[in-house]
């Protein structure tokens, strides 16, 4: 008999930003990778050498219904987008917590050093029935992991 695992299930999750917890409908572009070189072995035609070089990730995601107004996050986003780069960009955390059944923090991301670098707003078409969905892109320095 295989014992019962706890998986945790991938909707069940929040975002934390400042204090202001946010409701997403989709959370995307939570991953890292080491860059790689390829380096020429001197004398050896078979094969390059594949060295490594500085960790990257993509941008982090954020979709959700289009909130009317008071969300200290697309505040945020205006002020970093329209501010132009005379005042320099504020950067912040922002937490994704993975949560099981009873609201408990299964896995909690931190991204460190992010700031908003694109929003936008999904088409607005007068034959369909959907939410107005916005999307916030998140570019950061690193994120850490702790389960």
């Amino acid at each position: 008999m295989v014992p019962e695992a706890n998986y945790p299930v991938s909707f069940y999750f929040e975002l934390s930003f400042e204090g202001e917890d946010a409701a997403f409908h989709e959370v995307t572009g939570i991953s890292k990778e080491l860059g790689l070189e390829e380096v020429p072995s001197g004398g050896e035609n078979r094969f390059n050498y594949r060295l490594p070089t500085v960790a990257k990730s993509q941008n982090l995601v954020l979709k959700r219904a289009l909130v009317p107004a008071g969300s200290k996050l697309i505040d945020w986003c205006s002020e970093t987008i329209d501010g132009g780069l005379d005042n320099g960009i504020e950067t912040k955390d922002v937490t994704l917590s993975l949560l099981n059944a009873k609201g408990d923090a299964q896995v909690i991301w931190t991204f460190h050093n992010a700031y908003p670098v694109k929003y936008s707003v999904s088409d607005l078409k007068s034959d369909e029935n959907r939410l107005a969905i916005e999307t916030i892109e998140l570019a950061y320095t690193y994120f850490n992991v702790r389960q």
